[in-house]
């Protein structure tokens, strides 16, 4: 069964391996990028596009749906490959 996630950017639907997932930890309150499935919390989902990370970040939408205000590093997102098959 795939797993489908709505990219917070762009909108477009894709498997969850195709996207970068960004939690926030619902015992701590800590922001994680690619968690292992064993995590629990808040979660959005953003294409591997460099063009949807930078609409999040200027439209702050990571902090808005994870109800943070806690800072993401930007540039730390942009580096992220997506992982071959």
């Amino acid at each position: 069964m795939e797993h489908k996630r709505k990219c917070i950017s762009c909108g477009e639907i894709k498997n969850r391996e195709e996207m970068i997932k960004i939690t926030k930890d619902y015992i701590d309150g800590n922001i994680i990028i690619q968690p292992n499935s064993k995590r629990f919390g808040r979660s959005v989902y953003l294409c591997y596009n460099k063009n949807c990370i930078n609409i999040a970040f200027k439209k702050n939408k990571i902090n808005k749906i994870l109800k943070t205000n806690k800072n993401i590093d930007k540039e730390l997102l942009l580096g992220i490959t997506q992982p071959t098959k």
